[in-house]
């Protein structure tokens, strides 16, 4: 698959810094029994590698979770409401955000490559769309996708209405869906969504990486 790379101000279009990531590492963890955030793999921390793989393609980084846990590692936001989940999240993210498009990605993701983060970014761009999400085996990926601002008002109505789903609220803006033909098709492995939950898919992923 040809690499997108970044796009070329000097062609009057946007680069990667008109993109901003967001890394989710606010959540509680009780399948793991410790914080996600810092668990290793390969080397380094699930926190490092989603950073690492942001910072490849965004012009700014923030980390979305505890600012006593988090500020020695990048500029941080705080939840606006409170233990509210991944909607929680994606809304502060958007809340806070100075740019259109916006990158939001789970720290448990730990297979994400900067290859598919670029596909999603430019496939955002060229659909126009609110939401570009991808959908694997029935299921949406919401915490390895891109959204335009416009969402965080959705999310902030559903939230003040104490409703925490994320995909309901897809139906009412537009998306561009990446479905498994298209990932398969552009040659990117499925493994990309599998994240790490418990003690189990921890070793599992140990494993994978080290084969």
């Amino acid at each position: 698959m040809k690499d997108p790379g970044p796009f070329d101000v000097r062609a009057g279009e946007p680069t990667e810094f008109s993109v901003t990531a967001f890394v989710l590492a606010g959540g509680k963890s009780s399948r793991m029994g410790s914080g996600k955030a810092f668990l290793s793999l390969g080397g380094e921390t699930l926190l490092q590698r989603a950073l690492n793989v942001a910072s490849k393609v965004a012009g700014e980084v923030r980390i979305v979770g505890d600012a006593n846990k988090f500020a020695s590692f990048g500029p941080v936001v705080e939840d606006v409401y409170h233990r509210r989940g991944p909607l929680g999240g994606i809304h502060t993210a958007l809340a806070s955000s100075t740019t259109d498009l916006n990158l939001v990605l789970a720290v448990d993701l730990p297979f994400v490559t900067q290859e598919f983060l670029q596909y999603l970014i430019a496939q955002a761009r060229e659909s126009g769309a609110v939401v570009t999400v991808a959908r694997v085996g029935g299921g949406w990926q919401p915490l390895c996708a891109v959204y335009r601002c416009e969402f965080a008002t959705l999310a902030e109505v559903a939230l003040r209405e104490g409703k925490n789903k994320i995909d309901v609220l897809f139906a009412k803006v537009t998306n561009r869906v990446i479905e498994e033909d298209e990932l398969v098709g552009a040659g990117f492995s499925l493994e990309l969504f599998r994240n790490v939950n418990t003690p189990e898919d921890l070793e599992s992923a140990r494993i994978l990486l080290g084969g």
